[in-house]
C-alpha cells in the first residue's frame, strides 16, 4: 500500500481530537496548508498545474481499498476520553433520519470539568513528602501506575525490574505514596486501603486489625464470627463497624479523571421537531484545511529551477489529497453513525431497555462497507445524544433470547435485573429463580446461570449476600 492509503486507513480510526493534532502537524509541514472555511478547489484555477498524482478519493484505489477495510497493520489508538462535553453545532455534514420518537430527555452528566486530576494532586505533594530525589522519581512513576480508584494494580517486584532498581527502594517510594493525601491511595488491596485509613485515624488497634484482616466475613454478614474473631462485645463491635463505614473503599475517585484537554463528542444525535433525528459530525472539534491560494501564486512565481517546482507540485498534490481525505472521513463517520441510529431506534426514543444486540457485521453490510472499516470507523469516537454521551462501541452488544422473538441487548437485560433489585423489598429479597421470572414477565428469555452472571457482572450480590447487607444497613 501506498503511504497516503495507509494515512487514509489511519485517519478512520483517530478520533477527531487525534485528527485535530495530525492536521497541526500538516500546517507545520506543508505551507500551502491553511485554517480556514470550506476546502478550495484548486482545479479551478488556472494557475495551478495537475497533480502529479490521483488527489481525488472517491472512485479511487484509496476509496475501495478504505471500504473493503484493507491496511491490517494498522491498529487504532487506545485514548482517555473523559471530561465529554456536548455541542450543538450541527456541523458540515448531516442526516435526516426520521425515526420514531424525540422526547426530550436529560443531557450530559458533569464530569469533574475543572478539577484536579488525582496524579495532578499526588504529584504536587511528593516533593514535600520524599527528600531524596531519586525515592521522589520512583513515587511519581508509582502513581502514574495507579488505578482511577487510587490502588497499585503491579507487584512492587515488577516495579523494580522495570525501572532497574531495587525492591526496597520501591517499597520506600511505595511508602511516600501511602503518605499523602488522601489516605488510602497506592493500596495494592481493600484491606490495605482500610488500613491506612484507621492508622491515620489512630484506630488501627488489634482489634480494628483483625476486623480489617477479615473483611470476606463482612461481606458474607457472618456477625457472629467476626466478633468472636475480634474478640469485643457486642458495644465495641457496632463502635468498630461504624468506623469502618466512615472509610473510603476508593479515595481516587474523589478526583477527576485523566486530564482531557477539552474532549468533546465526535458525532451528534439532535431530534427534529418532526419526530426523526440529525446525525451531524462535530466540526467544532475539527478545523477545517484550506490550500493557500495566494502564498501558492507567491511561490511559484519565485520557483526557477526544475527541483522547486516539483517541490511545490508534490506540496500542492498533498494538500488537495489530506483535505478530500478528510472529506471522505466525515462521510465514512456519518454514513456509519447513521445506520447506528436507524438500527437502535428504540435506544434513543426509550433508553437502554430498548438497545438491541447488534454485530459489527450487521452494521457492515447494511451500508456496503467492510467490517473492518466500521470497525475502525467506531473505535475512539463518542456519540452524543439527549441521552448522553456513549462510545460508538457502546452501541454494540451480546444478544439474549426475548418473546418478541428478535433477541435483547445484554445491556438491556442487566438494566432490568439491576431494575428489579434496586426495587426488591428488604424483606422479599429476591433470588434468581425469582428474577427469572420477573424477567420472562418483561420479555427475557433467560437460564438462571445466565441471570446470576449478568448479575455478578453489575457487581450485584446473591439473594443472601443483599439480605445479610440490608440486615447490616439496618443497623446503622
Amino acid at each position: 500500500m501506498t503511504p497516503q492509503l495507509q494515512q487514509a486507513i489511519k485517519l478512520l480510526a483517530l478520533s477527531n481530537l487525534e485528527v485535530e493534532a495530525f492536521i497541526g502537524e500538516s500546517l507545520e509541514a506543508n505551507p500551502l496548508l491553511d485554517l480556514g472555511g470550506e476546502p478550495a478547489s484548486l482545479a479551478q484555477d488556472g494557475d495551478v498545474p495537475d497533480p502529479p498524482r490521483q488527489t481525488t478519493l472517491e472512485g479511487s484505489a484509496v476509496d475501495r481499498l478504505i471500504s473493503e477495510g484493507r491496511g491490517d497493520q494498522d491498529r487504532p489508538l487506545d485514548i482517555d476520553t473523559a471530561a465529554l462535553d456536548r455541542d450543538r453545532d450541527t456541523g458540515e455534514w448531516s442526516a435526516d433520519l426520521r425515526l420514531g420518537g424525540g422526547d426530550e430527555r436529560p443531557g450530559l452528566e458533569d464530569r469533574h470539568h475543572g478539577e484536579a486530576t488525582l496524579v495532578e494532586h499526588l504529584e504536587a505533594q511528593v516533593g514535600s513528602a520524599a527528600a531524596d530525589p531519586r525515592i521522589a522519581g520512583i513515587a511519581r512513576y508509582l502513581i502514574g501506575q495507579l488505578d482511577e480508584a487510587g490502588y497499585l494494580p503491579v507487584t512492587l517486584l515488577d516495579m523494580a525490574e522495570e525501572l532497574g532498581v531495587a525492591r526496597a527502594d520501591v517499597e520506600q517510594a511505595l511508602a511516600v505514596v501511602q503518605s499523602l493525601d488522601p489516605t488510602g491511595v497506592g493500596a495494592r488491596s481493600l484491606s490495605e486501603c482500610i488500613a491506612l485509613q484507621a492508622r491515620e485515624a489512630d484506630r488501627h488497634d488489634p482489634a480494628m486489625a483483625r476486623l480489617i484482616d477479615n473483611l470476606d466475613l463482612l461481606a458474607r454478614g457472618d456477625l457472629a464470627r467476626l466478633k468472636r474473631i475480634c474478640a469485643v462485645d457486642d458495644e465495641d463491635f457496632a463502635d468498630m463497624l461504624s468506623e469502618l463505614r466512615g472509610y473510603d473503599p476508593k479515595p481516587g475517585l474523589r478526583f477527576g479523571g485523566e486530564p482531557s484537554g477539552a474532549v468533546t463528542p465526535d458525532i451528534l444525535i439532535m431530534p427534529r421537531s418532526d419526530g426523526g433525528w440529525d446525525v451531524a459530525i462535530n466540526q467544532a472539534s475539527l478545523p477545517r484545511l484550506i490550500v493557500n491560494r495566494s502564498y501558492y501564486v507567491e511561490l511559484k512565481g519565485s520557483c526557477a529551477d526544475k527541483g522547486s517546482r516539483a517541490w511545490l507540485s508534490e506540496k500542492l498534490a498533498d494538500a488537495n489529497w489530506l483535505i478530500k481525505a478528510l472529506d471522505q472521513r466525515q462521510k465514512t463517520i456519518l454514513k456509519v453513525a447513521s445506520e447506528l441510529v436507524k438500527q437502535q431506534e428504540g435506544f434513543f426514543r426509550s433508553g437502554i431497555s430498548q438497545l438491541k444486540p447488534l454485530t459489527l457485521r450487521t452494521v457492515a453490510e447494511a451500508i456496503g462497507m467492510h467490517e473492518s472499516t466500521v470497525s475502525r470507523v467506531t473505535s475512539n469516537k463518542y456519540l452524543s445524544s439527549p441521552r448522553g454521551t456513549h462510545e460508538l462501541k457502546f452501541f454494540f452488544t451480546s444478544g439474549v433470547s426475548a418473546a418478541s422473538g428478535e433477541g435483547a441487548s445484554a445491556e438491556a437485560v442487566k438494566a432490568a435485573i439491576r431494575q428489579l433489585i434496586d426495587a426488591e423489598d428488604s424483606k422479599a429479597i429476591l433470588s434468581d429463580d425469582a428474577l427469572v421470572d420477573l424477567l420472562k414477565d418483561k420479555g427475557f428469555e433467560l437460564a438462571r446461570r445466565t441471570v446470576a452472571k449478568y448479575r455478578e457482572a453489575i457487581g450485584l450480590g446473591s439473594s443472601v449476600q443483599r439480605r445479610r447487607q440490608k440486615a447490616i444497613a439496618a443497623l446503622r
